[in-house]
């Protein structure tokens, strides 16, 4: 067992990976010895911290002007390579810059997203975090991408290794020789859903996951998919992990399957190294995470550790709002927990390279570095939105952003004032998905209240009590009626549209509850008491009552008082 490091990848093991496919080198030496430091996004706006022989992807850079600036100071500072979006026109200037600073010139392949490239980049880059890194089948523990291209030779196809998601983990070389739809995974990372819904319908998946042999697919309707498959389950114990898929041109020799077969059995060693080093890497960075959000003496500390010591950091908190019940529902939103906190990581690594994320409870908690000038909570709600809009509509998340902390004293309040946010956005209706508490204050204040008259047993008094249970005896809905007129400023119109009764019928159910409960709709006071009562003081478990709080706990809370001001108006008319 070695006690050595694994070493990192060079260039030219980053190119013999995803070269072809992703990345092409333009200008410079792909040979060059050294090992690649680090991924790095450039900021034309904050000059970025480059680790040694850094990797800089040169996201949005397009004038040749700028990018020979860049290399020239990337030069200085001894980066390995510069990633611009092909295509990359190599102008005189451009070359001798590159030759001068001695940093490579590569281009990203149209279609591909740079958050990808970065995904992939740290993969292959990332050492192994658990035990020593002892070879599995020849090669270093954990290395999906040399085992994806030791596969491919013994094959002589291009292969890919997938998880049950069909989200492709890593690739071999030689995709072009494959069909339009292998290209179109390896971009996206993920096998297009219309390809895997079609061969869900032919129930190769079923057969996949059933067998312990490789399955022979045939190709399937339409030129983009015109090569044949071989799939192999890739299995540890009676858990499935994944599969490898090769591109072939006809049926694999008796040879070449047990290759394959034997492969899978070493692959599923390296997933589940993979695994472990993941969920590891997981709990050290939740706990400094988790540490530094609380303060206290070792808050420092946990700063330093996660590369944040000495600067302005924002707290968001991701959460994903509570699914229906029903079987499964518990561990879905568990698993969809976990994949939101890592996509939140990755995208905010791509904002920032010293960001942190991690998943604390059910919480998903972001520390955002931002500069000292400017606005960070609004850079943040930005970002927060840019992300929600990535994840889309199918997953019901919402993000609270704390204030920005100066300093590690301040970083407490801070996530107390994301947190706060958070559970109005929890609480709400769903069209809101991002706050600050300055946009919410309001709305945490009554809940807040809500939850001291829960825990002192508090009950509706006076008027209101009143009402509640003249309800309870009558099936009438008096309750409903007071909260619809001091919900729409006691506009009696909008009021009877919002409980679906005639604007006449609404003012006899006006005039009788001031006479039931005895409240004085004209006084100020008295609407503001109850309207606190309404909102705040939990109502009688049975009866109509009942359902009128959990209406009421859904409606939006800014705008109280405003509410109060104009009662006296609405209330004559």
């Amino acid at each position: 067992m070695s006690k050595n490091p694994r070493p990192r990848a060079s260039l030219g093991r980053v190119l013999d990976d995803l070269g072809a496919t992703l990345l092409e080198i333009v200008h410079g030496d792909a040979d060059r010895p050294g090992h690649v430091g680090g991924v790095v996004i450039h900021d034309p706006l904050e000059e970025p911290v480059l680790p040694q022989h850094a990797l800089v992807l040169g996201v949005g850079l397009r004038e040749p002007a700028e990018v020979v600036r860049l290399l020239r100071s990337l030069g200085g500072r001894g980066a390995a390579g510069l990633v611009l979006r092909a295509p990359v026109v190599v102008s005189g200037e451009l070359a001798a810059a590159a030759r001068e600073s001695g940093v490579a010139l590569l281009a990203l392949t149209r279609g591909a997203s740079w958050a990808q490239l970065a995904a992939l980049l740290r993969s292959l880059l990332a050492e192994g975090d658990v035990g020593e890194p002892e070879a599995r089948g020849g090669m270093p523990s954990g290395d999906l991408f040399a085992l994806a291209n030791a596969v491919a030779a013994l094959l002589d196809a291009p292969v890919t290794i997938e998880d049950r998601s069909s989200r492709v983990l890593a690739f071999s070389g030689r995709q072009d020789e494959a069909d339009p739809s292998r290209v179109e995974t390896i971009l996206g990372r993920q096998v297009p859903e219309r390809y895997s819904r079609l061969l869900t319908e032919r129930g190769v998946f079923r057969e996949l996951y059933r067998s312990d042999r490789p399955v022979y697919v045939e190709p399937l309707p339409g030129p983009p998919l015109s090569l044949p498959r071989v799939a192999v389950a890739v299995r540890a114990g009676d858990e499935v992990l994944g599969s490898i898929w090769a591109a072939v041109r006809e049926p694999l020799s008796e040879e070449r399957t047990r290759a394959l077969r034997d492969a899978a059995g070493v692959t599923a060693l390296h997933m589940l190294r993979i695994r472990a080093g993941a969920d590891v890497e997981r709990r050290l960075r939740a706990d400094l995470v988790s540490t530094a959000l609380e303060g206290g003496v070792a808050a420092r500390e946990a700063l330093r550790r996660l590369g944040l010591a000495d600067r302005p950091v924002v707290v968001l908190a991701l959460a994903v709002r509570e699914p229906e019940p029903g079987p499964g529902a518990d561990a879905d939103l568990a698993t969809e927990r976990q994949r939101l906190s890592d996509a939140l990581a990755l995208h905010l690594s791509a904002v920032h390279p010293r960001c942190a994320a991690a998943l604390i409870g059910d919480v998903a908690y972001g520390l955002l570095p931002v500069s000292r000038d400017g606005d960070g909570e609004q850079r943040a709600v930005r970002i927060a939105a840019d992300f929600l809009d990535r994840v889309g509509d199918r997953v019901r998340a919402v993000i609270g952003v704390g204030r920005v902390a100066q300093d590690v004293v301040e970083l407490a309040d801070a996530r107390a004032g994301a947190v706060r946010a958070l559970r109005v956005l929890r609480d709400g209706d769903g069209a809101r998905r991002v706050a600050r508490l300055a946009d919410v204050h309001v709305e945490t204040l009554v809940l807040e209240l809500r939850d001291l008259a829960a825990a002192r047993g508090d009950g509706p008094t006076g008027a209101v009590a009143e009402l509640f249970a003249y309800d309870e005896r009558h099936g009438a809905r008096l309750v409903e009626t007071l909260r619809a007129w001091l919900d729409t400023f006691g506009d009696v119109v909008a009021a009877a549209a919002s409980v679906h009764v005639h604007p006449n019928t609404f003012r006899y159910r006006l005039r009788r509850l001031a006479e039931v409960g005895g409240l004085d709709l004209t006084d100020p006071e008295a609407r503001f008491a109850a309207m606190i009562q309404l909102r705040v003081v939990a109502p009688p478990p049975r009866g109509p009552s009942v359902a009128d709080r959990a209406s009421a706990g859904r409606s939006h809370q800014t705008g109280v008082l405003g509410q109060h001001a104009a009662g006296v108006a609405g209330g004559r008319r």
